[in-house]
């Protein structure tokens, strides 16, 4: 029991007193600690009443229980304490601890550049924040610059007239807005509201243009019609009534001059006609003679429209024209009988293909070589043969009509696709102008170039003379468009190859946590970077990924090695902790000869060096338990080692004591000598007495010998005294009859000690022993009832001393063994 008073004083030592704001004893912190585990003292109590945070600290850290010291930092609430706790704290569990509770970014970059090369685990802790911390803030960052840009690009968008990709580019642009709006500030969502409107005015505007555009159109083109209309009738009438004077006034000279020139006209004409006949019975004679037929009869058709306008042909022609008649006629007769066949033939071979299934090109050409091969035949027939001419022609005009429907929808197809090549290219045009800026839209650059080919292709086929023109114009567009592009390209795979020699350069770097940490930077680089081709995409990314594979790899090799040695570290350190747990088992002599290896075992221990986090702690807390044991075990086998040579001494007192009142009283000298032998028998065989016993023991017998003339009185009074001494000493009661003689050494005491409270010692009750021994003779009965008052005491004091150390084996029993490996 500690009562309030002594509870008092120990906290007045171990500087939890209110206005106490020294460092305190540490022998009374650890007293208090031990006070705590063991129930006596509340510590939520001494949290509230104390006002020396260090102190707590000191005296939580102390305590068995590892949740004390949590409780202890959380009622400090000084960032500055806080602070120097993390650099200058008494452990590094406190330093950890205090590490957790700073949040103020300033004070956790400041601490980590003060505890970097002084706590490894607090520095861990303390970048952990700053890199969250650090993340947060690019993070924010990105959102800012993000919803910036996007407000940017709105405002930019809201300043262009409109053209043909303007409300394309406003969708996307308020696409990205919408997505980002929600983390912008409300001075941002104000401009980028207002740019939103501004770019629908412009959309609204331009669709109100282009209906009023279209209504003026329409009205004006009503009224052009109607103005042409009545010139047009304006026109006709007098152009009616002039042609009708001219012609009234030219119809008498016509008449006139058309009289005397028909006149003229018809001898010119009879001798022209005349000249014509005989030049064509000639040259169709000659044609004959040749053996070119088809030219004869082209001739003689010539001649027959000649003979028809002739009403009077000279002798001589009309036999020249005769005989050529019949050579003609016989050739015809002969020319007839063998291409008639072939006529039929290809008439049937026309007829078949009305209705035929073949493609229109293929048709066509079929028809093209029938009509080729009727052309080669009929050259030179002479006979008539129209009927088969017109039944072929009406045939291939049927056949063809399929042919001429689809090429006339080829050709209207092809213009069709010209038109819309045209759109394409000017929608392409004002794109290139709207991304020639510093900063286009790349991405958006490299789907317009894909789209825009693949819709040039789509629209094919076109006219090839105005073809060939607008390709040259697309192409030329397209490839300077492509071409920047291309060396944007370029550049992300110079800058992705950057990074790839980066990560490689890596993997010769000696610290493989920082490699690590600098390839997800790198990684973090790499998504930041823009597109590249994607036949180059690919081979690109798994080049860097095989380097950054690499640097982790290589980290959990070290990783790997790294904890095969913490775990062999802790099988050392179980093994460690189980042999002195075997030692504190011991007792007697194999105990001190097992715990003069406590030294030996502590700097085996502290030679471990870093252990597993999981189970540090609890391997620490073993091994000092472990440790703590062994040395409250020796400390009990010392104290039950003194306490016995003790009992020993006043065993061998109380044989002295029997002797010397033998002695007093004038025994007989035979039962003198008989105690005199059975003390020097008991003496001889114990082996060790307490310091100053042997001493005492000379003494005692000294005066044992002389104890015929002793005061017997004040022999008694003297233990009596002693008795009263080691009750007051352990706070036990004193019997009535002795309370007067208590008082008055108590006042006594008093006085001497100006009013001092000091608590009972081994040593001074050991002293009390040694003077007991020196008391002279007594009387038997009374020597040993005052000698069972007396060793009451010290039994009662040395059960309470074993009690005091019975919580340290409690903790040792209740704490959880690490498993043996």
């Amino acid at each position: 029991m500690v009562d309030s008073e002594s509870s008092e004083n120990l906290k007045t030592r171990a500087g939890l007193s209110p206005g106490t704001s020294l460092p305190g004893d540490r022998s009374a912190q650890q007293r208090i600690a031990q006070l705590i585990d063991a129930g006596t003292i509340d510590f939520s109590e001494l949290c509230v009443a104390a006002l020396n945070t260090p102190a707590l600290l000191s005296v939580a850290a102390l305590c068995a229980d590892p949740a004390y010291l949590p409780r202890a930092l959380a009622l400090i609430d000084d960032p500055e304490l806080l602070a120097s706790l993390v650099v200058d704290g008494s452990s590094s569990r406190l330093r950890q601890l205090a590490a957790h509770r700073i949040e103020d970014p300033t004070a956790l970059k400041h601490l980590v550049k003060q505890v970097r090369d002084k706590d490894k685990s607090v520095y861990k802790i303390l970048k952990q924040k700053c890199d969250v911390l650090r993340a947060e803030e690019r993070r924010i960052e990105q959102i800012e610059s993000d919803v910036v840009a996007a407000c940017a690009s709105l405002e930019r968008h809201a300043q262009r007239i409109y053209d043909a990709i303007y409300e394309p580019s406003f969708r996307h642009f308020d696409a990205r807005w919408q997505s980002l709006e929600t983390q912008a500030s409300p001075e941002i969502k104000a401009r980028a509201r207002a740019a939103v409107a501004r770019c629908r005015g412009v959309i609204a505007g331009h669709l109100r243009q282009l209906a009023d555009h279209a209504a003026e159109e329409t009205n004006r083109a009503a009224r052009e019609a109607a103005r042409q209309e009545a010139l047009a009738q304006a026109e006709a009438e007098t152009e009616r009534r002039n042609e009708a004077a001219a012609l009234a006034a030219a119809q008498a000279a016509a008449i006139r001059e058309a009289e005397e020139k028909t006149l003229a006209e018809r001898l010119a004409a009879a001798e022209l006609v005349l000249r014509q006949i005989g030049g064509l019975v000639s040259k169709a004679s000659g044609a004959l003679r040749s053996g070119n037929t088809g030219h004869a009869a082209g001739m003689r058709r010539a001649l027959e429209e000649k003979l028809r306008a002739t009403p009077t042909v000279p002798p001589h022609l009309a036999r020249q024209v005769q005989q050529l008649d019949m050579k003609l006629h016989e050739l015809k007769e002969w020319k007839d009988y063998a291409v008639a066949p072939k006529r039929v033939e290809l008439i049937e071979e026309m007829e078949a293909l009305i209705g035929s299934s073949e493609a229109p090109k293929a048709l066509a050409d079929r028809i093209k070589q029938l009509q080729e091969e009727w052309r080669t035949i009929s050259k030179g027939v002479l006979s008539d043969s129209e009927a088969d001419w017109q039944r072929f022609h009406q045939a291939s005009v049927t056949a063809y009509q399929p042919c001429r429907e689809y090429f006339e929808a080829q050709a209207k197809l092809r213009q069709a696709n010209l038109e819309k090549r045209k759109s394409v290219l000017e929608r392409f045009l004002a794109f290139e102008t709207a991304q020639s800026g510093d900063n286009p839209d790349w991405h958006a650059v490299a789907a317009v170039l894909r789209e825009a080919r693949q819709e040039w292709r789509r629209h094919f086929p076109v006219d090839r003379n105005a073809g060939l023109a607008l390709q040259d114009q697309f192409d030329s567009a397209v490839g300077l468009l492509q071409g920047r592009l291309d060396a944007w390209y370029a550049q992300n795979v110079a800058d992705r190859k950057s990074l790839i020699r980066r990560a490689q350069a890596l993997l010769t770097t000696d610290d493989g946590r920082e490699a690590a940490d600098a390839v997800k930077r790198l990684q973090l680089k790499w998504n930041e970077l823009g597109t590249v081709p994607r036949d180059q995409e690919q081979p690109l990314w798994n080049e860097f990924r095989e380097h950054c594979d690499a640097v982790f790899h290589r980290l959990q090799r070290a990783y790997a090695e790294h904890t095969a040695g913490l775990e062999a570290s802790q099988r050392h350190g179980v093994a460690i902790c189980e042999e002195a747990e075997q030692v504190a088992a011991l007792s007697g002599s194999a105990l001190l000869e097992g715990t003069a290896k406590i030294p030996q075992w502590r700097a085996a221990f502290e030679a471990l060096g870093e252990l597993p986090r999981a189970g540090e702690r609890a391997l620490r807390d073993r091994f000092e338990r472990a440790i703590n044991l062994c040395q409250a075990q020796l400390s009990q086998q010392r104290a039950r080692d003194k306490e016995r040579s003790f009992t020993h001494l006043l065993e061998a007192g109380r044989h002295i004591q029997a002797y010397a009142w033998a002695v007093a009283r004038g025994a007989a000298s035979a039962d003198r000598e008989a105690l005199k032998q059975a003390a020097e028998s008991f003496i001889a065989e114990v082996q060790q007495w307490p310091k100053g016993g042997a001493q005492a023991l000379k003494e005692a017998w000294i005066k044992s010998e002389a104890a015929a003339g002793l005061d017997v009185a004040s022999h008694e009074t003297a233990l009596r005294m002693l008795c009263i001494r080691i009750e007051i000493l352990t706070e036990k009661p004193t019997p009535p009859e002795d309370q007067a003689l208590r008082r008055e050494y108590q006042v006594q005491r008093l006085v001497e000690r100006m009013g001092q409270r000091s608590e009972a010692g081994a040593d001074e009750l050991d002293a009390l022993a040694l003077e007991w021994i020196r008391v002279g003779p007594v009387p038997a009965a009374e020597h040993e009832s005052l000698l069972e008052r007396f060793l009451r005491c010290r039994r009662d004091f040395s059960d309470r001393v074993e009690k005091m150390d019975a919580p340290v084996r409690a903790r040792f029993d209740r704490a959880p063994r690490l498993p043996r490996r």
